[in-house]
């Protein structure tokens, strides 16, 4: 791999491949493609410490497999792997896109060991995830490393801080990129390319015009740097989108992250084992609907509609050691009524809740590692599992807020990835990964499977550029 930083040299060559993205689904295009001997240019828009987009903030791939393969165990095959996509987007969903990228998932393990990703056993707590997902070992930023080495061994050439700002069409062919690099704008010349630059969550404006006002309370737990600007480019020119705007992976975090970047630290996993109160102090939806992995990315949506866009997740100290730790403390109290008082919330109405949820829970066994039917009885809205009284002091609270990964609105494409203008397919264009995910992802999230899409749609794209140019 070649680090361009001379925008004269990168403006005089012409490219087999040019790719818009640093990310997962970009590298994997940029590695199928160099395997087949072709000149491979990625145009990664952050500077190099930031390279990676959010494939430096995950940590597992949703498989399909028969049989133990890696860390995987047991089996989760192509119709559990559906049936569990259709649960969490309640059927906004490409079958056909979908059931290939399952598929294929299973081919993609192996392929990523072959370059440089190395797994560990699955994590423990809510995340139950030790025969669905693979987990990389040292988290998203080492995947990302070991494919840039890989990269850098298929003399793949690489530009930081390189904004595609156009992507010049005539009829249904690209011709170039407009890319802006160090304060200069350059005229990037290719025979194909692909589009794997993410959604537009970074941009709060157009999030705003999106959601309305509330957005402006969202924090982007993802990188800054997908602003959406190739994907606004794309559809000014008539691409085909798919997805709705609104419909995004957001879950909630904790409120104390930051604006931006945070990462999947400031995700927290205690709702399943506590009560969600709004600013009122009152409860809103069911905390114990299904396993975390299957619902917490709806919390996100949940969270970003009461007043104020947050919530608060109230435990207690039998529930503290049960998820994954916070990377900040939660608040602390010997009484519901002092936790209310630190956490600004009406103390009479905080009690109240406490006390009509604690009235309802029903004596059962607690099983936090599977759904144990232990519900409330009398209540709205239910909690379903892991119902248990509040009641053992110290208490315990977060604050949440909705905490966007990437957002849906993406490119139309086709099984072979290629992307969709306003008179059919375009020659020579292809997309992948959060850019056209919202084809699959309709609503709702289903844990590394994002992972998923990005894998096996910037293999196909990477594969089928490098053909169309042979």
């Amino acid at each position: 791999m070649m680090t361009i930083d001379d925008p004269a040299r990168l403006g005089a060559e012409t490219w087999d491949v040019v790719i818009a993205g640093g990310g997962n689904a970009a590298l994997c295009a940029a590695i199928e493609a160099a395997e087949t001997g072709a000149r491979v240019l990625m145009l990664e828009g952050a500077p190099q410490p930031y390279r990676g987009g959010n494939s430096r903030h995950t940590r597992n791939f949703r498989c399909m497999h028969h049989g133990a393969l890696g860390p995987l165990v047991e089996t989760y095959d192509e119709e559990e792997f559906w049936q569990d996509l259709l649960r969490v987007t309640a059927g906004k969903t490409d079958e056909g896109l979908a059931r290939h990228a399952i598929r294929t998932s299973a081919e993609c393990l192996p392929w990523m060991q072959d370059h440089g990703v190395r797994f560990q056993p699955s994590l423990a707590g809510t995340l139950s995830l030790d025969r669905t997902n693979a987990f990389f070992l040292g988290g998203g930023k080492a995947l990302v490393n070991a494919y840039y080495l890989t990269a850098q061994q298929l003399g793949v050439s690489v530009v930081y801080e390189a904004q595609v700002r156009h992507v010049g069409i005539e009829g249904a062919r690209a011709t170039h990129m407009q890319v802006e690099m160090a304060g200069q704008s350059v005229r990037v010349v290719g025979r194909t390319f692909v589009l794997a630059s993410g959604g537009f969550q970074s941009d709060i404006d157009w999030l705003a015009r999106a959601w309305g006002p509330s957005a402006r309370n969202f924090l982007i737990r993802g990188t800054p740097y997908n602003r959406g600007v190739v994907l606004r480019d794309m559809l000014d020119q008539g691409a085909i989108s798919v997805g709705d705007p609104t419909q995004c992976h957001a879950v909630a975090i904790d409120g104390r992250a930051p604006q931006f970047d945070g990462g999947i630290v400031t995700r927290l996993d205690c709702v399943p084992f506590s009560i969600v109160v709004n600013r009122d102090g009152q409860r809103f939806y069911d905390e114990g609907e299904d396993v975390w992995p299957k619902r917490y990315a709806i919390w996100g949506r949940l969270v970003a509609a009461q007043p104020d866009q947050v919530g608060y997740s109230i435990i207690d100290s039998r529930s503290i050691d049960l998820f994954m730790p916070s990377v900040y403390p939660p608040i602390a109290a010997d009484s519901i009524a002092e936790l209310a008082g630190k956490l600004g919330l009406p103390v009479d109405a905080l009690s109240a809740t406490v006390a009509g949820f604690n009235a309802a829970c029903r004596p059962g066994d607690f099983h936090p590692q599977e759904l144990d039917g232990l519900a409330t009885e009398g209540l709205d809205p239910p909690k379903t599992n892991w119902a248990r009284p509040i009641e053992k002091p110290p208490f315990y609270a977060y604050s949440l807020r909705p905490g966007v990964t990437f957002t849906y609105l993406g490119l139309k494409v086709d099984q072979r990835a290629r992307a969709t203008g306003p008179d059919g397919p375009y020659d020579n264009i292809w997309s992948a990964g959060e850019m056209m995910a919202g084809s699959i992802l309709g609503q709702g999230y289903l844990a590394g499977f994002g992972m998923t899409i990005g894998t096996v749609f910037g293999r196909i794209a990477g594969q089928e550029a490098a053909a169309h140019v042979s």
